[in-house]
């Protein structure tokens, strides 16, 4: 049986009535999600992000509804910062970050979470461009015997486009050695997310050093954007493997579409 892998920056639930089947039916093993949103202080369904001339709506508690509804696997939720969303005329505590939901027939047998860039920001958003972190899991596979290391980011973001910067060299560095506190060296590696970043980014310089590719500029994809992505630059999110991943299939979901990115989806062995 294969093992299957899904990366998505679910966009703070917006297109939250497609992305919850989506994210039950898809039926993988390990979820890596990036802008996620948790807001204990409120039951209200949606809340809105606002900076500067901007608005977004967040589904206020996606966390929770979606280890809701994924009772099969553990979840782990990530936040890099606790800002404030609208509630109508009130304002909301909010935290936004990753989240990981593992199978539970997998067992978690190493776990490193960190900033690989700036840190955890208690009292607001913080300032452009804002902290981000990265979450790596060391998991077993009974039914095949063997161990696999499976590492999630989400890439800091910049008001001047996606290229190189001395804060992603040293975001990439960081991610490499998170990668090297769980990771023994010997045994499969995935690590994927939105990395922000262009196919010609040092990032992936910095990956291969582990003996990682990128599967989705290798296998020729150009695109990781939905319709409800409106600028040029289609490039966002990656999927990397080292060469003792066996690849039954890879894709870059186009249908449905349930974010302004796409999903990635890696069946292995």
């Amino acid at each position: 049986m294969a093992l299957r892998i899904l990366s998505l920056n679910a966009w703070g639930g917006k297109l939250h009535a497609p992305l919850i089947p989506y994210l039950v039916e898809v039926n993988a093993d390990i979820l890596c999600l990036q802008e996620v949103v948790r807001s204990p202080e409120t039951r209200s369904e949606w809340l809105l992000y606002r900076d500067r001339d901007a608005e977004l709506p967040q589904r206020a508690n996606l966390f929770d509804e979606i280890c809701a509804a994924l009772p099969d696997h553990d979840g782990y939720f990530c936040p890099t910062s606790r800002g404030e969303l609208s509630d109508g005329d009130r304002m909301v505590h909010s935290e936004f970050g990753l989240a990981t939901f593992v199978r539970k027939s997998f067992p978690v047998i190493g776990q490193a979470l960190d900033f690989v860039h700036g840190e955890f920001s208690p009292d607001g958003w913080g300032e452009h461009p804002r902290a981000r972190n990265a979450h790596c899991l060391r998991l077993f596979n009974y039914e095949h015997g063997f161990s696999i290391t499976i590492a999630q980011m989400h890439g800091l973001r910049t008001t001047n486009g996606k290229g190189d910067t001395p804060e992603r060299q040293a975001q990439a560095d960081a991610l490499v050695q998170l990668i090297g506190r769980i990771w023994p060296g010997n045994e499969r590696l995935v690590v994927c997310g939105d990395f922000n970043v262009l196919p010609e980014s040092a990032t992936f310089a910095a990956l291969g050093s582990l003996g990682l590719s990128d599967l989705v500029t290798g296998r020729g994809h150009t695109d990781t954007r939905t319709s409800h992505y409106g600028k040029s630059g289609r490039y966002a999110d990656y999927m990397l493997a080292t060469p003792d991943v066996d690849v039954i299939s890879f894709d870059v979901v186009e249908q449905p579409e349930v974010s302004d990115h796409r999903a990635l989806l890696l069946d292995l062995r």
